[in-house]
């Protein structure tokens, strides 16, 4: 059937409705007809500027030239066989390159998925065949995933975990540090030993896992110190460490990895969103020993690691390299975050700026009180964005941050485009 060029948004909209379940949500009511960069054009013709970047996938922007080419050469060559029927090489290269990439002086192995859960799933398995234990500890405000699993492992109910339990067993969460809202590393530390005392013997716990950067709990950035008291803790009861950097990999903090600028090198890391640049694929990268634990025929998957997205990840590397992504999130981030300080000052629903490299939010509260979480700001906010022309996301364990994920790519002409008009959208509401 031949697609109608001349459909709206909202005659699509209402088809979306009748045709999808209301569980799939729905940021926009806006369908795109074309992204370029940092760009999008929807089926109406109207401009917008892409501050969501695909939910922090798309690190090298939409389409970019490079990983297209990548991925139209492979087309021509093969599409699938399910690598454990037969293997490719640029699965190979792809973890090759991934491993030396890791941090940590040791040696390194690599498997790869297709989404982020998945990676997650297959690290918490990997993790119980090599410490022979079961218990998980996670952090309160955590987003891991949407299988039961990993809704286990999140910290955050609603939306997610909403109506879906019982959720697997022998998961528990520690306190995320979080000074703004009255949590310190010394506290968040001692809940987790306050697990291995009243719910679990740190004996039977396989691994801790953490974000270094919150995602969808708000942009609250794990502490250094709150890190290395992790791994010290975990080397002293013999548990993995386990970071979920699926959205603060491929280079959105200023490094590859996040926990790279905190000296901290974990047993495993899991990674998935922009490290194929708008291709499905996800990793779990860790000690060689610890990745070998499971047999033969344990690790898997018919669309793991497909080629298309090996060789588009493989693009994304070489994009990262040519261009000089790394130190441009670094120098994004701090464009982003002096702008939004100049906002805060002026505006005092604005109670914190935050962020690591180019992930950067906002968190808004009535008269900046951390205590009074305002999600209505933040919806308000981020409705009037759009329409005037900026696609904003709204997180947070409350609904009342921010963020920014705009692709590294972007120029800086059309960043400070975007910022104006967050700018705008922040006067105009805080007016009515």
């Amino acid at each position: 059937m031949q697609r109608d060029l001349h459909l709206k948004n909202a005659a699509l909209m209402a088809r979306r409705q009748a045709a999808l379940p209301r569980g799939v949500g729905q940021s926009h009511e806006v369908f795109i007809a074309r992204g370029e960069n940092a760009e999008i054009w929807d089926v109406e013709g109207r401009r917008y500027i892409d501050f969501a970047g695909g939910i922090a996938v798309l690190n090298t922007g939409h389409r970019h030239p490079a990983i297209i080419a990548a991925v139209k050469a492979q087309l021509d060559l093969y599409t699938h066989t399910c690598f454990q029927v037969l293997a490719y090489e640029p699965y190979v290269e792809l973890a090759e390159r991934i491993n030396a990439l890791a941090p940590g002086d040791f040696a390194k192995k690599t498997m790869f998925m297709t989404t982020g859960a998945e990676a997650i799933e297959n690290a918490i398995k990997i993790a119980r065949a090599y410490t022979k234990r079961s218990a998980i500890v996670a952090f309160t405000g955590s987003f891991h995933g949407r299988t039961l699993l990993t809704l286990g492992l999140t910290g955050k109910v609603a939306p997610y975990k909403t109506g879906f339990g019982p959720f697997p067993a022998e998961i528990f969460h520690a306190r995320f540090p979080d000074a703004l809202h009255g949590v310190s590393v010394a506290e968040s530390i001692a809940s987790v030993e306050a697990i291995f005392k009243n719910d679990v013997e740190a004996s039977r716990v396989a691994a801790i896992i953490v974000e270094p950067v919150q995602g969808e709990g708000g942009f609250n950035v794990a502490p250094p110190e709150f890190l290395q008291r992790l791994r010290t803790l975990c080397d002293q009861h013999g548990i993995l460490l386990i970071a979920d950097e699926i959205q603060t990999g491929a280079g959105r903090t200023g490094t590859w990895f996040a926990m790279e600028q905190s000296g901290v090198a974990p047993d495993m890391i899991t990674m998935a969103k922009s490290m194929a640049g708008g291709f499905p694929i996800s990793a779990v990268v860790g000690r060689a020993e610890v990745m070998d634990a499971p047999a033969p025929g344990g690790l898997g998957g018919t669309y793991a690691g497909s080629p298309m997205s090996c060789a588009a990840a493989l693009a994304v590397l070489d994009v990262f390299a040519k261009e000089n992504l790394l130190q441009r999130s670094r120098q994004l981030g701090a464009r982003l975050s002096a702008s939004l300080k100049v906002m805060a000052a002026k505006n005092p629903c604005i109670a914190e700026v935050r962020g690591l490299g180019a992930m950067v939010a906002i968190e808004l509260c009535r008269d900046g009180d951390p205590k009074q979480p305002d999600a209505d700001m933040a919806k308000r906010v981020a409705a009037e964005a759009t329409r005037r022309g900026l696609i904003l996301l709204t997180c947070g364990t409350y609904g009342n941050v921010i963020r920014i994920l705009v692709p590294l790519t972007a120029s800086d002409a059309v960043v400070d485009e975007g910022l104006a008009i967050m700018d705008a959208c922040l006067t105009s509401i805080q007016a009515v």
